[in-house]
């Protein structure tokens, strides 16, 4: 790629997360085999990065490994090449049953490296706990995703990065939107992405995720600036106020739309694994 082409942009749909229900919306999948329904047609629609969680039968959050285990075999047999990227996130387990998972060596998986408010509690990432997560992440070859509810957050991995607590350059994505964290505010938006290449160096890959009716609204400011996007029905429903999204393809295609928009190319499974330097693996 010469500096006159576009970079291409990596579209990471979030499928299910911890909170969404049927109830929110039908499409939400929530069964093994309906996320790996769900993520094979988004990856056709042109998501490289499946974000997973995982739920019981009654929609209430899991960290179960085997349940992750069923869905990650799935998800290579009907969408080979894809990434596959594990939440250690703590609406789903306590303690180190948040990283039971990794184990089954995911090509990624989530990390929050400080805590912060949401809605109705505190999101705890004690020091002790992430360090755990980092150093199982290490062991089993797992790149992790930094996401960041807050600007300590992008410094706190500029510093396990220095420690060698990491592996790679970090990816950071930027969370914004969530109900007593990081608001949505594009002077502080920007100000991320300064920060990241200050940080990491300008060619760092970045991620930006929105909450609710604010995933378009980062989807666009994150594409138009050089990053990539994540969508998907864990952090938004709708495609507007009147209309439920039919399906996390809708998402990813309204997604795609984006980068039609801004000029920025789909990356490819491989395009997006040689730029976040992954394993690379055979389709």
């Amino acid at each position: 790629m010469t500096a006159s082409q576009p970079k291409p942009c990596i579209i990471c749909v979030a499928i299910t997360g911890s909170v969404p229900r049927k109830s929110d919306n039908p499409a939400v999948p929530i069964s093994v085999s309906e996320q790996i329904e769900s993520t094979q047609e988004a990856f056709e629609a042109g998501a490289s990065i499946a974000h997973l969680h995982v739920r019981n039968d009654d929609e209430t959050p899991t960290s179960d490994p085997d349940k992750f285990a069923a869905l990650q075999d799935g998800l290579k047999k009907h969408c080979p090449g894809m990434i596959v990227q594990m939440s250690t996130g703590g609406r789903s387990g306590a303690g180190q049953a948040r990283g039971g998972m990794l184990q089954l060596r995911p090509d990624m998986a989530s990390l929050t490296v400080g805590s912060n408010n949401f809605p109705t509690r505190v999101y705890e990432n004690p020091p002790d706990l992430v360090a755990w997560l980092a150093s199982e992440m290490r062991t089993y070859e797992v790149k992790p995703e930094i996401e960041a509810f807050d600007l300590s957050h992008i410094f706190r991995a500029k510093e396990m990065a220095d420690a060698q607590e990491l592996l790679g350059t970090p990816y950071v994505q930027f969370v914004m939107g969530v109900k007593n964290a990081m608001p949505v505010d594009r002077l502080v938006f920007d100000f991320y992405v300064q920060t990241v290449h200050r940080l990491f160096g300008s060619d760092a890959p970045w991620c930006a995720a929105g909450i609710g009716r604010h995933q378009i609204t980062l989807n666009e400011w994150a594409i138009s600036a050089g990053g990539h996007a994540r969508t998907g029905l864990e952090d938004n429903v709708r495609l507007d106020r009147e209309t439920l999204a039919p399906s996390n393809a809708a998402l990813v295609e309204r997604t795609v739309e984006i980068c039609e928009k801004h000029a920025r190319p789909v990356a490819t499974w491989r395009q997006a694994r040689d730029i976040l330097g992954l394993r690379p693996v055979a389709a």
